[in-house]
């Protein structure tokens, strides 16, 4: 019962935890690995890869879907001042070609709104800007004359603002790049206005600029990935302590024999349950129970049957109480407390007679006991009712003046404590 209870609380920290990594050897040594390398030869592969996807899709998605939902706006509103500023000629030109921005681009947000398989999502998007570079290009080819080449440059203006916010991966960056130069080119070479090596020239001057930008949208991308793997081995680190700390919270609360709670941790459930003040809210029962004759048993079978029997009684105590509410703790040597919240007396009773059956139906050797030649426990019973208001440690002292007068009057006995009766009538003899 302890035990469950103590680890239950231990998965707060791991709760609060955002990346959502196993805690798998494998990645933290490729992690170790990854960042003892130089910054520019990070390359994230396998499982790492994947998740750092996953960590970065929704920031990478809302980008996209922005950037595509503001060149629609664009293209609308340029569309609509060309048909009220241009001959209308001109305008009419531009119109068709410039329709193809809209529908392409609410094809690519409909696939981006949620995650979907790396090749798809990929595909849409090269395939997006494609079609709106295309677009844009076919516009000013249209319209001709001074319309020709501007729109060649804002087709070359729309890729380069892509490339710098995308935080697509490296391959998808370079097509775009690829894309917006091959159409430059090919337009170019069909420009009447210009000759063959202008066109060759421009593209040149154009293609320099377009890779400094995919180089430094690479620096971008490996900086976001070394701080993701930051990110994983510190957590993986923070986890680790937390560990380590839970571990030692609960060595430091648990019987290093038994298993169960110690005193310490009892007196911290005491105190909560409490509340520092003098009552439980709604009643308490204290069981101290205590083995007969535990150091005849020790003088007799020797130490380690001795350490046997008090982890064959604390089993069976925790055997015999609520697992979900009820606490049992060593409370040193060969007592034990059991704390019952939420019971009469005629409850406690019970549960404590049943204790007592139950340990010396075990049948545990104790042959040089006074009582019996098997194992055998006293216990006092002290209740707290709701309406009463008593401290723990009163009630404590009740119950372990109850043991005591338990012990003297024959042992293997449980005994209620009685505050209204006098000295020698404190106590009521259930056995």
């Amino acid at each position: 019962m302890f035990r469950r209870k103590r680890f239950k609380g231990q998965s707060i920290v791991s709760d609060q935890m955002h990346l959502e990594v196993q805690d798998d050897p494998a990645i933290t040594s490729e992690v170790d690995r990854l960042l003892a390398r130089r910054t520019r030869d990070i390359r994230l592969k396998g499982e790492i890869k994947r998740l750092f996807r996953a960590r970065v899709w929704s920031q990478t998605a809302k980008i996209i879907r922005a950037w595509m939902i503001w060149v629609a706006f664009l293209d609308v509103l340029t569309l609509a001042l060309n048909m009220l500023m241009l001959p209308r000629a001109i305008a009419l030109s531009m119109l068709l070609p410039g329709a193809i921005i809209p529908p392409v681009i609410l094809v690519v947000i409909l696939v981006w709104r949620k995650p979907q398989a790396p090749w798809l999502q990929g595909a849409s998007l090269i395939s997006g800007m494609f079609l709106i570079l295309l677009s844009v290009a076919l516009v000013g080819v249209s319209a001709g004359g001074e319309f020709y080449e501007r729109h060649l440059n804002i087709m070359l203006f729309v890729a380069i603002t892509a490339i710098i916010i995308f935080g697509i991966p490296l391959a998808w960056t370079v097509t775009i790049a690829a894309l917006a130069l091959g159409l430059y080119l090919v337009f170019q070479l069909q420009n009447p206005g210009i000759e063959f090596g202008s066109a060759v020239a421009a593209t040149l001057f154009f293609a320099s600029g377009i890779f400094a930008t995919v180089a430094a949208r690479r620096i971008m991308t490996i900086l976001a990935q070394k701080t993701f793997l930051f990110e994983l081995r510190d957590r993986h680190r923070v986890a680790e302590l937390a560990e380590a700390n839970d571990r030692l919270e609960l060595l430091a609360s648990t019987d290093p024999l038994t298993g169960i709670a110690n005193r310490r941790w009892m007196t911290e459930t005491l105190d909560r349950l409490w509340g520092g003040g003098r009552k439980c809210p709604d009643g308490a029962a204290m069981l101290m129970c205590d083995i007969d004759d535990f150091k005849k048993l020790n003088d007799h079978l020797g130490h380690a049957e001795g350490d046997r029997c008090l982890v064959e009684v604390a089993s069976i105590i925790q055997e015999n109480v609520r697992r979900d509410c009820d606490h049992v703790a060593r409370y040193g040597g060969e007592e034990f407390l059991v704390l019952l919240p939420r019971v009469d007396k005629e409850e406690a009773i019970s549960v404590a007679e049943r204790i007592r059956e139950s340990v010396e139906a075990a049948a545990l050797p104790n042959p040089a006991s006074r009582v019996s030649r098997r194992v055998t426990l006293s216990i006092g019973v002290a209740v707290q009712a709701a309406d009463e208001a008593i401290s723990p440690e009163q009630l404590q002292r009740q119950a372990d003046a109850a043991l005591y007068l338990a012990k003297q009057t024959g042992r293997n006995r449980v005994l209620l404590h009685r505050p209204e009766s006098s000295e020698r009538k404190q106590f009521q003899s259930i056995r």
